[in-house]
């Protein structure tokens, strides 16, 4: 995949990933009705939402930056914790495997988003006209990413 392909297809799908926990975050600071019937039906108590509504609106914008690699990283790593969780709990409260099915897609395309992270952090390091092979053995900066 060329550089250029690969970063107009992460930013694309970052931000139609943000814009996703951006609102679902936002419904959850608003305690909306409907996340409080499935937050009832799961057990947990209602500020949960809360916590998790401005969880996920900080790590929406920890996602659309790009200066903090690290903050990145830990917004992927919570992203990946609730949507697992989400999968776990709704598994064990005993709603069948069709109800985890949301949780376990929104997972795959975290981790989609991640690789594709990866792969526009290496097409960023590589020096002009060098493909990905030559790039990573030229540069050991390249190679760590």
């Amino acid at each position: 995949m060329k550089p250029r392909t690969t970063a107009r297809l992460y930013w694309t799908l970052t931000i139609l990933f943000c814009l996703m926990m951006l609102a679902d975050g936002v419904a959850g600071l608003m305690l909306e009705k409907n996340g409080q019937e499935a937050i009832r039906q799961l057990g947990y108590p209602l500020y949960i939402m809360t916590i998790t509504g401005a969880a996920k609106i900080l790590g929406a914008l920890a996602l659309l930056q790009n200066q903090y690699r690290t903050l990145k990283e830990w917004a992927f790593a919570g992203f990946a914790i609730d949507f697992i969780g989400a999968a776990a709990s709704v598994a064990l409260a005993g709603m069948g495997f069709g109800g985890t099915l949301p949780a376990l897609v929104m997972t795959a395309v975290l981790f989609g988003l991640y690789f594709l992270w990866k792969r526009y952090l290496i097409s960023r390091a590589q020096p002009a006209g060098a493909d990905e092979a030559e790039a990573a053995f030229a540069t050991p900066a390249a190679a760590t990413l």
